[in-house]
């Protein structure tokens, strides 16, 4: 296991006959997950014929509930697409059923039912990756074993490496990746930007410290809350391996929302240069732009014999 999920675990998608759901899906197959089901009530007993970029085509069934799917495939995750007015009810139903993983990419999620779904979800043993976010790509951990891509994050822009990064930006988790690309990674998190997550930075960092292959993090950062703050502090005392920082919004204007819904500096409080402050008080490097980051993160990964 890297993080959350085992190579070649089962996954389904709920909203996989929807647009955003097809197109997805025919990517994560593509990428090597293990696509099992999607979840529809209205076409359960379907199924549906995703057509590969290599000319081959692979036949998925589409149930009518997560406990049917699970039931039928021993889901392990599921990636949930489906429009903020049902987010709720999918997640509650991903819950329910027991899915261990759920992944939710749907953006404009109301905070209480996002809030709801999370204290459930850790009330049942699952977590929940997200809302809003790019969702968790997973490099495979042996030679021909499966990783998992679930969720929106390109795939074949990095291979297996010794990095592991967890983010709040999607579009600065592919930037990363890319910066990074000649090292790789083991696992790549975006864990979405809204006021509450399911799953905290500080949260992937205590499973990236656990993991035996990860030897370094990456953390991105952005203005608004203190998840950045938190996630130093007990860096500072249990953290075994080396992390390097960005936090996206140094020259962001107070009171104003910058592209996520957590995005935002009130009261004065979760500016990029107090997260910065926190973080180099504790020994984490911040870098000032992506690309300084990226040349942050290969000079520790040297000094500590890593690469």
């Amino acid at each position: 296991m890297t993080l959350f999920i085992e190579d070649g675990a089962t996954v389904i998608v709920q909203g996989m006959t929807g647009h955003q759901g097809m197109v997805h899906t025919a990517r994560m197959i593509q990428a090597g997950t293990r696509i099992v089901g999607g979840v529809n009530p209205r076409k359960a007993g379907a199924r549906v014929e995703f057509t590969l970029a290599n000319g081959t085509s692979e036949s998925v069934p589409v149930f009518a509930d997560c406990t049917q799917a699970v039931t039928a495939t021993h889901a392990a995750a599921s990636v949930i697409f489906v429009p903020p007015r049902f987010a709720k009810d999918a997640m509650v139903e991903a819950i329910q059923a027991g899915i261990p993983l759920i992944v939710v990419i749907t953006e404009g999620i109301p905070v209480a039912d996002t809030a709801y779904c999370v204290a459930l979800a850790q009330d049942r043993g699952c977590r929940i990756v997200g809302p809003n976010c790019p969702g968790l790509m997973t490099l495979p951990s042996q030679p021909g074993s499966r990783g998992s891509n679930l969720g929106i994050i390109p795939d074949g822009i990095v291979g297996r490496g010794p990095v592991g990064l967890v983010s709040k930006s999607g579009t600065l988790t592919y930037q990363l990746m890319g910066e990074l690309a000649s090292i790789g990674f083991t696992a790549c998190l975006g864990i979405g930007g809204d006021p509450i997550v399911g799953t905290t930075i500080l949260e992937a960092l205590q499973a990236f410290n656990r993991d035996e292959e990860t030897k370094a993090c990456v953390l991105i950062g952005e203005i608004g809350g203190t998840a950045e703050q938190d996630a130093a502090r007990w860096a500072a005392t249990h953290m075994t391996k080396p992390i390097v920082a960005y936090i996206a919004g140094f020259t962001a204007p107070e009171g104003k929302q910058m592209g996520h819904a957590g995005a935002i500096i009130s009261g004065g409080k979760g500016t990029a240069q107090d997260k910065k402050e926190v973080l180099e008080s504790v020994g984490i490097p911040v870098g000032t732009t992506p690309g300084q980051t990226a040349e942050l993160t290969t000079n520790i990964l040297r000094e500590h014999a890593i690469i």
